[in-house]
């Protein structure tokens, strides 16, 4: 089993956006010491609960304070953005840290939809149709293989070398399966989104990849939420805070994670209390043991074998030591001599 970490950089109700992003780095050094594959930070905006804005910044940063993790997008949303620009970037980063960088795409506007618009205004700002496109361009501005016929052939993205990051498209619909299969590159389902299809996209990428320069075979994972305590009621306890977070978030309040006594506090209605319930069954919440079995027959019913855990609770302590717990049941191998 491979593990992995994808950080939304979670605003605590007692704390701030700037605690958020000290609180990033500082789990990015304790995985890299547990022994986690890669590390992969979110984007997201204009939200009051989750503070990681601009990954390629984050991801600097993490790759400097850490030695041996992997180091990502988890993901960029290109839609909002130049491919050459996103190019640029990632070759800049493949530059400082070869071997190391991760480039994980996202069609999902990761905001709601006026910030989306905001993002995307002036006049090269095109709508999801022309996605396929910009992933077609992205590729080959990283590669330096832009066709001679394209209109921007004669435009390098700078610095170029002889590597370039790994490609990653994360998702959670069948759509996002079937552009990674066509454009030959890595799928990573969304479990922790929606559970509803991830078997069937994930078996969709498999039978319809193309291998390309960039990938000769399928590689796959998925996105799970995890969250371990020393006993399973500790870990239930620790997830009342993402249930409520959740609940809110469905309902467009995009505030901060609140405490356990808040979320115990909160008067649910019966209907509150269904949405809940759903939302569970995509969560893997329990203690160590439990949740090593459960993540295994996950990760075996996908047919892959890297998890991309994260993990929300108000306390950022119980968080990193949710992630230890996962790496000692899992027998990772730690790394004393990590940053």
């Amino acid at each position: 089993m491979k593990l992995s970490v994808l950080d939304q950089s979670p605003i605590r109700a007692d704390g701030t956006p700037g605690d958020a992003i000290r609180e990033t780095i500082e789990l990015a050094r304790h995985c890299d010491a547990l022994g986690y594959h890669r590390y992969w930070v979110a984007e997201h905006h204009a939200s009051d609960g989750l503070a990681g804005t601009a990954p390629e910044i984050l991801i600097t940063r993490i790759a400097a304070e850490t030695r041996h993790l992997r180091v990502g997008s988890g993901g960029v949303m290109l839609s909002h953005y130049s491919a050459l620009k996103v190019a640029e970037q990632f070759r800049v980063l493949e530059a400082l840290y070869p071997g190391r960088i991760d480039l994980g795409l996202g069609r999902a506007p990761g905001s709601d939809g006026r910030t989306a618009t905001a993002l995307q205004t002036g006049p090269y700002a095109h709508g999801i149709e022309r996605f396929p496109h910009r992933i077609a361009d992205l590729i080959d501005w990283l590669s330096g293989s832009l066709p001679i016929d394209h209109p921007f052939a004669a435009i390098k993205a700078q610095p170029a070398g002889p590597t370039m990051p790994e490609l990653w498209m994360l998702g959670s619909s069948g759509e996002s399966a079937r552009l990674a299969a066509h454009f030959g590159i890595a799928f990573s389902h969304a479990h922790f989104i929606t559970a509803q299809g991830g078997l069937e996209a994930m078996a969709f990428y498999r039978a319809h990849f193309r291998p390309s320069a960039q990938l000769a075979a399928p590689a796959g994972s998925i996105g799970v939420f995890v969250l371990v305590a020393d006993t399973e009621a500790a870990a239930l306890r620790l997830a009342l805070s993402r249930d409520l977070w959740r609940l809110r978030l469905e309902r467009g309040e995009l505030g901060p994670i609140p405490s356990v006594e808040e979320a115990l506090a909160y008067p649910y209605t019966d209907t509150e209390r269904a949405i809940v319930a759903r939302n569970r069954r995509r969560q893997i919440v329990g203690a160590p043991e439990q949740v090593r079995a459960k993540l295994g027959d996950l990760l075996v019913a996908y047919g892959v074998d890297e998890a991309v855990v994260v993990s929300i609770c108000h306390d950022a302590r119980a968080r990193r030591r949710s992630y230890e717990l996962l790496a000692q049941a899992c027998a990772l191998a730690p790394r004393r001599e990590a940053a």
